[in-house]
This record gives C-alpha cells, sequence and structure tokens, in this order.
C-alpha cells in the first residue's frame, strides 16, 4: 500500500506596502490594510488620550484632576483635619487606575505647597516641592498630608442636587461626576497644559477678581471690552507682564498668542548686589542660573562675580553679586535679552466642549462657560423644586386628616390587616397613597393638634417657594442674577491682589552692542586643518609660541585680530557661520583649541573652508567657481541687526566652489589654471551683486577637464612681464606661464 503523502502548504505571500501583518503563531499571519489598523487600533488610543486624559473640560479640570478632588470631597476633607497624602491616593484608585505615582503627581501639582496655581485647590503639609525649580523634589505620600482649600466650596457646591451627570468608575463599583458644577470660571483661574495626540492645550491664568468682573459684565452685555475689566493674565509666580495690547487682544478672541513676562529684582545697594524674586512661569531657577554660568563662562558676561540660590522658607531668591562700578539695571537689560530672565507664555487655549476639543478666546470661553453655569442653576432649582413640590403634596395629605384626627385613628384601629391601613386612608380622606403611606407612619405622639397645625403652617411658606423657583425657571433673566451673585460671592471671598505686575511703558531688553560687553584687546588666533580653533593673547604667545596640534593637523590661518571682531566662517554648504572672537576663551598654545564644527553646531559633514575677520563689515567677498565664473558680494550684506549666527545662501551652490577671497580693498588677483596657464583680473573688473547667492559673471574661459587650480593676490607673485597676463575684457583663457614665471610660482 503506497505511503500518503502530506498535503503541501500554500506558500505564504509577501506583504505589500501599505499592508499591516499580524503574526499570531508559527506558520499563521493574518494581512490587513495599514489604513484599517490604524482606524481600529490608533485611532481609539489618540481619542482617549484627548477626550479622557489630557484636554481640560469647561468646569476647568483634565479628568485626573476631578477624580482627585472628588474622592477627596467624599472623604470629608473639605472640613475635616488632614490626613496622609498616601491614603488620598489610595482612595482615589477607585476612580483613577493609573497607579499611585501618577495620582500623587497630580495632588502636588494642585496643592498650595507646590506654587504651581494661582489658586490652589489643595492645602498641604509637608514638603511638595516648588514649581519653580527643577531640583526640588516633593517627599513621598506616605510623609506628606492634605485637605481641601475653602475655595473648593464653590466645586461642589450643590453637586448633590443633580446639577451634574453622574457616571460609573471604571468597574462600576460607584459614580463619579461628568463635571464640577463650579460656580466661576475655574477654566481661566488656573493655568493648564496638557498635550494630547496631534493638538495640545496651554492656558494661562487670570486674577480671580477681574476674572469675576468680566463674566458679570459679559453677563449683562455680550458686546463689553473684555481689556477694560480683564487686564491681562495673573501668574502664581509674580512677574512683569509687559502689556501689548494688540497680542492680548488675539489671545482675548481667537485663543492664540503669547505674554512677555519678565523676572522681577531689586539692587542691594549696600552690599552691591542684585536679588530675583520672581521669574517667568516658563523656566525655573536652576535653568537660569545654567544660562547665566554659560554667558559668564563664555566671557559674554563679565559684570558678575558670583550667583547663590538662597532660597528658602520666605520664597525664591536668586542673588547675584556684582564687580564694584556696575550698573545693575544695563545688566539686568542684557540678561532679559540673553537669558530665561525674560520669556513667553505661549498661550492655546484649546478646550473640551461637549467632547469636541475647541480653541476658543476668553469672550468664547465665558460664554460657554455661562452656558454650563446656566445649566447647573437650573437643574438645581428643578430638583429643590421637585423637593418641594413632593413636601407639598405631602403636607396636603396632613391637611387633610386635620378636620378628623379621631376618624383617622378609628381608620387605623377598625382595620383587621395591615395592608388595608394605606387604601383605608386614601378612601376615607379621598388622598392618593403617597400621602396615605405618610399619614400610616405619623408616630403616635404626633397625633396631636398643635404637630399637625405647625407641620401645616409650612404649607403657605412652600407654596411661596414654589412659586419663586418656577419664576427662576421660567425666566432666564433671574438665572443670570443668580450666577452674578454667585460670581461677587467667590470674588469678595476669595479674590486676592494680582501677583503680576503689568509694565505698560516697559523699556524694551535689546542687547548692548557686542563691542561694550566684550573687552577690546589684541589676540591671535589659530584655526587648523583638522577643524580646531585657538586664541592667544600676545602675553601668552611671547611665553610659548609652540602650538599643540593633533598628530598630521597643520595651522591653517593665523591671524592678528582684536577679542570684539566678529568671525565669518564659509562652509562647504553655502553656510555663513557667524561669531565674536571673544565667543571664545583664551588659551595657550599648549591646548589642543576648540573643534569649530562642534563649537558652532553645524551640521554632519559640514566643515569651514574658508574664515575671515572683520570689524567694519567693510570690503568684499570673491567666490570663484569651476564653471569660470566669479561673483562679488560686499561683506556688509552678511552684517545682521538681529545678531543671527547662521546665514543661509552665503554663496550660489549651483556651481561647484573653486576658491573664495575676502578684499578688503579692490585689487588685482591672479587666477592659475591646471593646464598651466594664468590669468590676472582686478577687483573692478568683477561687477559688485548685492545678492549673496548670485551665480556672477563668467571671467576665465576653460576648456574641457580644465580647472582653476588657485586663486592669490597678484601682489603675492612676482612675474617677469605681468602685462602678459592681463586683459581688457573678460572672460579670457589667460596665458601660458613663460618658464621664469613657472620658477617664481614654484619658490612662492
Amino acid at each position: 500500500m503506497a505511503k500518503k503523502q502530506p498535503k503541501k502548504k500554500a506558500p505564504l505571500q509577501r506583504p505589500q506596502l501599505g499592508d499591516a501583518v499580524e503574526i499570531l503563531d508559527a506558520g499563521s499571519v493574518i494581512e490587513s490594510r495599514i489604513t484599517e489598523t490604524l482606524e481600529s487600533n490608533y485611532m481609539p488610543y489618540a481619542m482617549s488620550v484627548i477626550v479622557s486624559r489630557a484636554l481640560p473640560e469647561i468646569d476647568g479640570f483634565k479628568p485626573a484632576h476631578r477624580k482627585l478632588l472628588y474622592t477627596m470631597y467624599q472623604m470629608g476633607l473639605l472640613k475635616g483635619n488632614r490626613t496622609k497624602s498616601a491614603n488620598i491616593v489610595g482612595s482615589t484608585m477607585h476612580l483613577n487606575p493609573h497607579g499611585d505615582a501618577a495620582i500623587y503627581d497630580t495632588l502636588v501639582r494642585l496643592s498650595r505647597g507646590n506654587e504651581s496655581l494661582l489658586l490652589p485647590y489643595i492645602s498641604s503639609k509637608g514638603n511638595f516641592g516648588k514649581a519653580y525649580s527643577r531640583d526640588m523634589a516633593y517627599a513621598a505620600s506616605r510623609y506628606t498630608e492634605a485637605k481641601l482649600e475653602d475655595v473648593c466650596r464653590e466645586l461642589f457646591a450643590d453637586i448633590d442636587k443633580d446639577t451634574v451627570d453622574f457616571v460609573d468608575n471604571y468597574d462600576a463599583t460607584t459614580t463619579e461626576p461628568t463635571l464640577l458644577p463650579v460656580t466661576f470660571p475655574t477654566i481661566l483661574a488656573n493655568n493648564t497644559l496638557g498635550i494630547a495626540v496631534g493638538m495640545a492645550s496651554n492656558i494661562c491664568s487670570f486674577n480671580l477678581g477681574e476674572l469675576c468682573e468680566t463674566t458679570i459684565a459679559l453677563l449683562r452685555d455680550k458686546k463689553h471690552d473684555i481689556l477694560s475689566t480683564l487686564k491681562a493674565p495673573d501668574f502664581v509666580g509674580g512677574g512683569q507682564i509687559l502689556y501689548d495690547e494688540g497680542e492680548l487682544r488675539s489671545i482675548y478672541e481667537t485663543g492664540r498668542g503669547s505674554v512677555r513676562v519678565r523676572a522681577r529684582y531689586q539692587y542691594d545697594k549696600e552690599n552691591n548686589m542684585i536679588e530675583i524674586t520672581q521669574i517667568p512661569p516658563t523656566t525655573t531657577v536652576e535653568a537660569i542660573m545654567d544660562k547665566i554660568a554659560e554667558l559668564v563662562k563664555a566671557g559674554r558676561v563679565r559684570e558678575i562675580s558670583d550667583m547663590r540660590d538662597e532660597t528658602d522658607l520666605g520664597g525664591l531668591k536668586l542673588t547675584l553679586d556684582l564687580k564694584r562700578g556696575q550698573d545693575p539695571d544695563k545688566l539686568m537689560g542684557r540678561l532679559f535679552k540673553m537669558t530665561p530672565l525674560e520669556d513667553s507664555f505661549s498661550c492655546n487655549f484649546n478646550i473640551l466642549i461637549a467632547g469636541q476639543p475647541r480653541v476658543m478666546g476668553v469672550r468664547e470661553i465665558l460664554t460657554e462657560w455661562s452656558a454650563f453655569r446656566t445649566e447647573c442653576v437650573r437643574r438645581r432649582t428643578y430638583f429643590d423644586l421637585a423637593g418641594k413640590e413632593k413636601r407639598l403634596h405631602l403636607l396636603r395629605g396632613l391637611e387633610a386628616i386635620l378636620l378628623d384626627i379621631d376618624k383617622a385613628i378609628r381608620i387605623v384601629r377598625e382595620t383587621e390587616e395591615d395592608a388595608e391601613v394605606v387604601p383605608n386612608l386614601m378612601i376615607g380622606f379621598g388622598i392618593d397613597r403617597v400621602q396615605g403611606e405618610y399619614v400610616a407612619e405619623i408616630k403616635l405622639r404626633h397625633l396631636n393638634r398643635e404637630y399637625i397645625l405647625k407641620r401645616t403652617d409650612e404649607i403657605t411658606a412652600l407654596e411661596k417657594d414654589i412659586a419663586e423657583l418656577q419664576g427662576v425657571l421660567d425666566n432666564p433673566a433671574k438665572v443670570k442674577k443668580i450666577i452674578i451673585a454667585e460670581l461677587t460671592e467667590a470674588a469678595k471671598k476669595y479674590a486676592q491682589p494680582r501677583r503680576s505686575e503689568i509694565l505698560y511703558d516697559a523699556p524694551a531688553a535689546v542687547e548692548e552692542e557686542e563691542e561694550q560687553q566684550m573687552p577690546d584687546y589684541p589676540v591671535t588666533i589659530f584655526y587648523t586643518e583638522e577643524g580646531y580653533f585657538k586664541k592667544i593673547t600676545p602675553a601668552s604667545l611671547r611665553m610659548s609660541s609652540e602650538q599643540r596640534l593633533k598628530e598630521g593637523d597643520a595651522v591653517r590661518y593665523e591671524i592678528e585680530t582684536k577679542n570684539n571682531a566678529w568671525l565669518l566662517f564659509f562652509t562647504n554648504r553655502a553656510q555663513v557661520y557667524k561669531c565674536r572672537v571673544g565667543d571664545f576663551a583664551d588659551t595657550k598654545a599648549s591646548a589642543m583649541g576648540e573643534y569649530l564644527p562642534a563649537k558652532l553646531g553645524m551640521e554632519d559633514g559640514e566643515v569651514p573652508i574658508y574664515v575671515t575677520v572683520t570689524s567694519d563689515y567693510r570690503g568684499h567677498m570673491v567666490f570663484f567657481f569651476q564653471n569660470g565664473k566669479a561673483a562679488k558680494v560686499p561683506l556688509s550684506s552678511y552684517e545682521t541687526k538681529q545678531n543671527r549666527r547662521k546665514l543661509v545662501g552665503a554663496y550660489s551652490d549651483k556651481a561647484e566652489l573653486a576658491a573664495v577671497r575676502e578684499l578688503p580693498e579692490e585689487g588685482e588677483l591672479a587666477i592659475q589654471t591646471t593646464n598651466g596657464r594664468l590669468l590676472l583680473v582686478h577687483s573692478t573688473q568683477i561687477p559688485e551683486k548685492t545678492t549673496r547667492n548670485t551665480l556672477g559673471v563668467a571671467v576665465i574661459t576653460l576648456k574641457k577637464n580644465v580647472r582653476i587650480a588657485s586663486v592669490k593676490a597678484a601682489a603675492d607673485l612676482e612675474l617677469a612681464n605681468p602685462h602678459r597676463y592681463r586683459v581688457r575684457s573678460l572672460p579670457a583663457a589667460g596665458a601660458l606661464l613663460r618658464p621664469e614665471d613657472v620658477a617664481e610660482q614654484i619658490t612662492l
């Protein structure tokens, strides 16, 4: 009997571009379109981050914040004593299962001790770190204690009156609010930063008093000029806001823009030191100190003798000791320009409205908040109305038996079965079942006329209250009046004076001329073939003139100049990098020097091919290309008012560069080719071009496979008959070098 052959498996097809491959096990592959995988797997994740994690909603909170605060409210921490933060973190995990570290980070940021929020929600005890320091870490949750601040009464007011919707938590064991019924616009009262997938949110904080006043004004007049009441943002760290009306109006109307914030300082004349006590919200003390130290090390700031971080329980303090005779205001003006002591807060008011992210201006945000708060007030009013109507209905039943209490007692006594008591009362007095149940449950001791009269006296008050509540539901103006009253009360209780000062006519932080920053003294600079740079003073050079170099390296340029001169490094990528000679530290001949591409931040494979030094940007740069053209560009075209460090398009990259020469003044140049020809060209024969990346004009005619070998100053050559190599018009091929001139070239 022939042995049965196993069935061959069909070969697996190679996935095509655009297909996603899911490998289930060995030999089993399921192919699907990459777009389908993105839609089914990545899109739900992205939407979850946007809707359920990163962006705040109209009540001013992200889900993590809301879950934490609601848990603390449920724990009774609005009225009770503080409890360990670890207890709060553990309880919050019933609503937020993302881990204790993430929950505690949220608690820290909401606390007063951390100083992240202008209006903190958590009263803290212990070390909660500082938002203005990256090194001051907070203590573990088992050491710190917390409770809710009094302002949280405004977050949870009437939350038990059906003012907001509740949903099940992640395991359906309890419920949590979808929003908090805040009585003032918390969304703008505190700064919020959120980074989602493909979008972000960055909301600055405003002073609570100004915010409530603006909201009230908008409720009364939709066309109210917001800038007249909401002067500018207000940051917890204080600082000085550089007032820009146009930029603020843009933020208020569009939700996008930036606010310039400057540190505040004071000068201690007795000790000759500057004390910085407030910094912008976008930086830290350590970042400022690192930048100042970098500037001092580079020699760009020479007025500071010492720097100390003296932050203590009294608050932030950064001290700068000055050298004798220095102007503190002048120094701070430069530090504002060069360090994060002045920085921009970029606004992006991206908020979730009904589950949809929207970028809105202040006017639109406050309008949306007013609509949200109106709904909260209406739901609360309806809840109160339903409760009072229910109470009135019960009292109507009590009023019915008031006419004959003895009859009610007789009906109950003569009823043989318990289940028949309520029906008999309903028949005897003409009341419904709810009223009958209420009457039947009255205690024996309360079956007296005095008790029943007191209860029925409430009917008039209830009828009045019901009429008022119904009037609120029927009249939007009354709802608006209630919201205004709540805003006024919140501002009265919790508003604080502004922390950030507004500078309407602040002097611009313009960097001084570099010549004044850097001492003017003679130096010699060395640049090697391998890309190393040295700056040596004459005194150091006299002590040792032998240069230490890498093996196989050689000095390419040796230039005597001044410390405050400009250096221009032209690279093989048609770019020029600019810096001051003083940007490099003084060194010695025995030092290796600084590697220039790394120092200037050049791109991979980019190397300097020519360096020039100038103090006044006079003269020209001449670029010769292998196609025989030359471009003469004024050196002044590389001077920029913004002191930019890198300029693209320094010369044309349309043809291969053959040589570069700087011309401090007009003169004659000698162009030598690979086929032994020489052409003398006066620079005046090459027309000046104002565009840096110009292709230039044809200067020399080159035959096939012939290239420009070198370009030198004609004055450096000793030619027997230089007129032989000159021409009246360009382009020209030049003349063959004579033997005596060739010998001269070899000697040179």
